[in-house]
């Protein structure tokens, strides 16, 4: 249940522990080792506290908050017997939607990086599209046991901090959304270019690519929202798909110009990566009936 800063900061020791608790997987210790230093005056204060409170804790409980995770598309997974929050987090990845093949792989790196490491693969998922995550799944296999811990906490650090910012409301929240923004310029008649079709999609595989959004540019020539928002940008390729073509036969190629059928350009689409997920990614379409061009905007 989300709540508001203030609020937990007023909540009695039962409540405040009862609304957090879940921030860090199967762990309410956490919350509530966190207790005593309230009030706190930010997002971002709270969750320094919790992390404080992991970081100071003894090995075994660390250990063991490293060994709650449940492992991505593993049984525990595909069974629904995990806690809401991974429930969600696996499903916003597409993990509980794939072929048997896709599953079978995910069980032999599950199983490979348990034997290796003694701990589960830990991942924030909402950071990375599903090719990121099993490229990342397979790199992360060659690393070295002291260097793997590490990693695997700070992972812990970042699912919290998604968590948390979507749980609490408050001054100073934590930097944990990215965007993907988008706009169309008309050179012919130098303005932007209303009524575009707009499609995003995201590259999974070198086959297969998924719908993540679709949009009409408004007056302004942009999409009334950005086309991911409020969220991480998942690590991926990603393509931008203009409908060019009906833009021009709507609105004409310009004075004296005749727009040929079928037209030079028609779906225009754009290719780019997204490396930092939470970073704003602004992709511009600037066109004619003839020509266009691109660039990382802001």
């Amino acid at each position: 249940m989300a709540s508001t800063l203030a609020a937990l900061n007023e909540a009695s020791d039962a409540d405040f522990v009862a609304t957090l608790g879940a921030v860090f997987e199967h762990a309410p210790w956490v919350a509530e080792a966190a207790l005593p230093q309230r009030p706190f005056a930010t997002v971002e204060a709270l969750f320094s506290a919790m992390r404080d409170a992991v970081q100071g804790a003894p090995e075994g409980r660390r250990l063991a908050l490293l060994t709650g995770h449940p492992e991505l598309a593993g049984r525990a997974a595909r069974s629904g017997a995990i806690a809401p929050d991974s429930i969600a987090e696996q499903a916003a990845a597409g993990l509980d939607r794939m072929s048997e093949a896709e599953y079978a792989r995910f069980e032999a790196l599950n199983a490979a990086y348990r034997d290796k490491f003694g701990i589960p693969f830990i991942l924030c998922v909402k950071r990375h599209g599903r090719a990121s995550l099993l490229g990342t799944f397979d790199a992360r296999l060659e690393s070295a046991p002291d260097v793997e811990r590490r990693t695997a906490e700070a992972e812990v650090m970042r699912i919290a901090a998604i968590r948390l910012n979507a749980l609490v409301s408050g001054p100073g929240p934590l930097a944990t959304t990215g965007r993907i923004s988008t706009h169309v310029l008309d050179t012919v008649r130098g303005k932007p270019a209303a009524g575009v079709a707009v499609d995003l999609v995201e590259f999974v595989s070198a086959t297969e690519a998924v719908l993540v959004a679709r949009a009409v540019t408004n007056a302004d020539g942009r999409t009334d929202m950005p086309l991911i928002h409020g969220r991480p940008v998942p690590i991926a390729t990603y393509e931008l798909r203009f409908g060019l073509g009906d833009h021009f036969r709507r609105v004409g190629a310009g004075p004296g110009l005749a727009l040929p059928e079928p037209p030079f350009l028609d779906i225009v689409p754009l290719r780019f990566g997204v490396g930092d997920p939470e970073g704003h990614y602004h992709v511009p379409l600037v066109a004619t009936p003839w020509s266009y061009q691109t660039y990382r905007g802001s």
